[in-house]
């Protein structure tokens, strides 16, 4: 049975890594290739909630999954992948439920992207919210990668 949840807690690692790959290397570039930018945001914004939905499910499966199949992992593997799954959920709340509405929030005062001043306080604000949410989007495909390399090379 723990060779069952193995495979399924590394199935939801390599959809984490993957999902996160696709929406950020492939997905959303094409988008604001194809569209304006204010377009292409709002585009963009519509499909965040489902997306931090996805990596919040995916990283609370993981840990269901990975507690039922801890026993197949070194010490040292099982206390390195249960500290980067809480992480992740941890970034996956905060991202869910404080960065994406304050950044939401912030973007609805700004009337367009393509025009006004890019100095103006809102903008530099929700660059600020934007840079944030990109680094914690990039440490999620980090930490999943991090977790699939734990999860073969570690495993007893």
């Amino acid at each position: 049975m723990n060779t069952l949840w193995h495979f399924l807690y590394n199935l939801i690692l390599s959809l984490w890594v993957g999902g996160i790959s696709i929406f950020t290397f492939i997905i959303t570039p094409v988008i604001f290739r194809s569209f304006g930018r204010d377009t292409a945001g709002e585009i963009v914004g519509k499909l965040f909630p489902g997306y931090f939905l996805f990596t919040l499910l995916l990283s609370v499966l993981a840990l269901l999954l990975f507690l039922a199949s801890g026993s197949l992992f070194e010490k040292a593997g099982y206390r390195w992948s249960l500290l980067l799954i809480a992480a992740a959920i941890i970034i996956n709340l905060f991202v869910s439920f404080k960065l994406h509405p304050e950044a939401r929030r912030i973007k609805q005062e700004i009337h367009s992207f393509g025009s006004g001043s890019l100095e103006s306080p809102l903008r530099k604000r929700f660059g600020q919210l934007h840079a944030v949410s990109a680094a914690l989007n990039l440490m999620l495909l980090a930490d999943g990668i991090t977790l699939l390399f734990i999860s073969t090379a570690l495993k007893k």
